[in-house]
Parts: structure tokens; sequence; C-alpha cells
């Protein structure tokens, strides 16, 4: 009979609560009448785990590489299922209770997520720093970054078919997993949805493999690598169009709002905002590029279409016009101190020919050499 439901649990010396998490789940297929398996992914169990899911009939798939993303990902991967459904072996979810995640996925959802906000979380489950700080700003965060629609980004327990799994392709093997996986199916423009689930205080007697603040900082860092735009791009574009304003408005010579002076020392920042401006645009570009070609993004067809005309040989033409442009421009300083017989010259009126000067040559320079780099970038290799 083909199997319709996989559900996988990770494992790490769960001896105390793997058999109730295994018992619940097996309850729910005989009751439900749903064809599946229960796979364990275990990740170096030294506590009998192994021979306790064995004995209850679950199917245990050994992962060599450490990691709570290795180790589902892995299980997943040997699952026979047509849907997923992956949770924790603490017995913090309970597998009983899987009607909602099965009938969503046969309604054509690509991926169902838990709300443990929906559905309740118990007296002990989750540490307040977590339930009123963590998940909440994590969430809202993502909606932000990728106006994914998840009230509850971080919920253990979800559903998946598995086609939507295999176009994901997901690559980490932390705690970043459980981020990369919404993040992606959303960018995939995937079906997605979510139910209410309760969450009860694990059974274990032992501490959680979970560090709050170590983990809740690697899930944020990852969401914030896998948004180039908001990490990169908009900052580095707002620097460029407040730094070229303040040169269009300082260039000319001094301007005084209010009683106070602004001169060539305020036209300095503004040229080096457009710098960095510049440098965080390239990073933007970099960062996503690097992120498609190693697989944890998905390809950008907006890209694409910029790079038919944006190439290393118009990057190199445009530098090299600002390099010609920043030399000429120093050239010109300087035959002009030499009609001053090199002497005593008007600091302000220099300043705004050799300011200029100095950012095209500079600004040329940086162009041309992340031309050169993108190019590397995007080199294709097996």
């Amino acid at each position: 009979m083909a199997v319709e439901l996989s559900i996988v649990m990770p494992c790490l010396n769960e001896a105390e609560t793997l058999a109730t998490c295994i018992r619940k789940a097996q309850s729910y297929l005989d009751r439900s009448g749903v064809s599946g398996e229960i796979v364990i992914g275990d990740n170096g169990s030294t506590d009998g785990s192994q021979q306790i899911a064995t004995s209850l009939g679950a199917r245990v798939i050994p992962i060599p590489i450490r990691g709570y993303g290795a180790a589902l990902y892995g299980a997943i991967t040997a699952a026979h299922g047509r849907y997923c459904i992956m949770g924790d072996s603490d017995d913090s979810y309970d597998f009983e209770k899987l009607d909602a995640f099965v009938d969503k996925l046969r309604e054509g959802y690509d991926l169902v997520m838990g709300n443990r906000f929906q559905g309740g979380i118990l007296p002990g489950a989750m540490p307040w720093k977590n339930r009123y700080i963590g998940n909440p700003i994590l969430s809202t965060i993502g909606k932000i970054l990728f106006r994914a629609e998840v009230g509850d980004f971080h919920c253990g327990l979800r559903g998946f078919s598995k086609g939507a799994f295999q176009r994901m392709d997901l690559r980490t093997t932390g705690m970043e997993f459980a981020s990369e996986m919404v993040i992606k199916a959303k960018l995939m423009g995937m079906k997605m949805t979510e139910v209410p689930t309760t969450l009860r205080p694990d059974g274990r007697s032992r501490p959680p493999h979970l560090l709050p603040y170590r983990d809740g900082w690697r899930h944020l860092r990852f969401m914030l690598l896998h948004s180039p735009r908001w990490l990169f791009l908009y900052p580095g574009s707002l620097l460029i169009l407040l730094g070229l304003a303040g040169c269009a408005w300082l260039l000319p010579g001094p301007r005084v709002v209010y009683g106070i002076e602004f001169d060539v020392h305020t036209l300095l920042y503004a040229f080096v905002a457009v710098l960095l401006g510049f440098q965080f645009v390239s990073f933007a570009v970099f960062t996503k590029v690097f992120a498609i070609s190693e697989g944890l993004l998905p390809e950008d067809a907006r890209l694409n279409r910029v790079f038919r005309y944006i190439t290393l040989e118009v990057g190199l033409i445009a530098g090299a016009l600002l390099v010609a442009f920043g030399i000429g421009g120093s050239i010109f300083a300087v035959s002009g101190w030499a009609k001053e017989s090199f002497g005593v010259l008007d600091a302000e009126r220099m300043l705004r020919i050799v300011m200029p000067s100095v950012f095209s040559l500079t600004l040329g320079v940086q162009i041309i050499c992340a031309s050169f780099f993108l190019s590397i970038l995007g080199l294709r290799r097996r």
C-alpha cells in the first residue's frame, strides 16, 4: 500500500520521550486510517534511542552530520510518504492531533505551519522571553523581510509535500533549517497556510538542546542574510541618495541654514556617504548572486534581466570613465596650484575640485573591482 504520510522526528538522546511520541504518532495513523510511517533521523544517540524506535516499528535513519537541520533533512529525504509532518521528539507536540495538517496538505497546500499562539501554549511550555519577545519579534521580522504571513515563524510542528521539500533544496544543517524552509517556500511562491497547534512542556528531565539567545541570533542572522535588500540594498540606496543630494547642494558653494554654515566639511561627508552606499549596494548584489549560485536562494528573474545589460565590460567602461575624470580633475587642480607657484591656495575653492576628483577615482576603481568580482561569482561551475 502506498505511503501517504511520513511522520518525521529528529533525535539526539531522546530515550525519555521518544517512545511516547512514536506511540502517539502510531495512534493517529491507526485512528485516522492514513497509510503512513514513522521515520526517526538519529543524530548519533548514545542512550538507546535507536533500539526504542525500532522496537516500536519506526524506521531509524542514521545521520552522521550533527545538527537539527541535518537530522531532519536526512530523515525526510529517506521518507516514503507523499506528505511529511515533522515535529520534535521531546513530547512537546501532540502527534495524535495531526488531522488539520493532513486536511490542508490534501487540499493542495505545499507547506502547513503550526501556530502555537493560536492553538495554545500550556504553562511552562515556553520561557516568557521566547513567548513574549523572541518569537513575536522574529516572526514580525520574517513578515517584513519576506512578506510571509506566518504568525509563528519557528513552530517545530509543520507539514509539507515531499515534492515541495525537494524543490526547496534546503542546505542548512542547524536550527536555521526551520527558517530556511519558510523563507524558500515564500520566495518560490509556494502555497502556505497555518493551523492551530498546542505546545506543552516537554517530558525530558534534562535541559533542551535549544539555547534561546544563541539560536535566536542564528535565526535573525539567517533571515537578514537571506534578505540582502533589507540588509544592504535599501540602506545603501538611501546613503547614495542622501549623499548625492548633499553633493549637489554644497558643490556650488557654502550654504547657510538658520545661521549655520555648511561648507566643504559637510561636502566631504556627502561624498563618503555615496561611496559607502555604493559598497552596500555592491554587497547586496554579491550576496544575492552567491546565495543563488549555492542554492540558498531561488533564481531571480529581475536580476537576470539586469545582468543582460550590466556586464563586466559595461562595468569596466564605467569605472574607466570615472577614473579618467578623476585623473583629469586632479591634473586640473595641480595645474591651478602651479599657476600660484605651488604656494598658498584658496582651500575651499580647491577642495571643490579635489574632492570630486578623488571621489571619481575611488568610485571608478571600486566599480572595476566589483565588476571583476561579480563576474567570478557568476561563473558557471560543477
